[in-house]
């Protein structure tokens, strides 16, 4: 088993962090490439549009306007979570940087695939009962549904 591609799925948590360090460290161990993946998921909006205040008339396009500014405000905050992970764990490697819109899952699987990744390391929030009910969980679809090993990091000493 050889071990040279290493995806590492990260978004702004403490979790994240904690696995994007276990995973620079492993790739480094494995002299390995790395796919570093944040993942956008949709943010739902009203749909209304903003009304002239005047008239009390919809505005036209304003719905998509916002839509715009959103995804432009959840691009620049990948951004910024990916070159802050680069910077703190990663600046003296090669990595290649992944961003993604949809499910946090299906994201970082797509990622993986494209990364022809041999590892998956992604971290766990410690979700249980109905909050994992309610909220899912992003690294249960990762290993349910990855065609390569998924290395799940817990924070240690962590209780919710």
């Amino acid at each position: 088993m050889e071990i040279s591609r290493i995806l590492i799925g990260i978004d702004n948590s403490k979790y994240a962090d904690h696995a994007a360090a276990y995973g620079f460290g492993l790739a480094r161990k494995f002299n390995a490439s790395v796919g570093l993946a944040t993942i956008i998921e949709p943010v739902p909006t009203t749909g209304s549009p903003m009304n002239d205040t005047t008239f009390g008339l919809p505005f036209e396009g304003t719905a998509d306007l916002v839509n715009v500014e959103m995804m432009n405000a959840q691009n620049d905050a990948a951004d910024t979570i990916l070159n802050t992970t680069i910077q703190k764990y990663g600046s003296d490697l090669n990595v290649t940087q992944f961003t993604d819109f949809g499910s946090s899952g299906d994201g970082i699987l797509s990622c993986a695939a494209q990364f022809n990744a041999d590892l998956i390391v992604i971290g766990t929030h410690h979700r249980s009962g109905i909050d994992r009910l309610l909220m899912g969980s992003v690294a249960e679809s990762v290993v349910r549904n990855a065609t390569v090993p998924v290395l799940v990091v817990p924070l240690e000493g962590e209780e919710e």
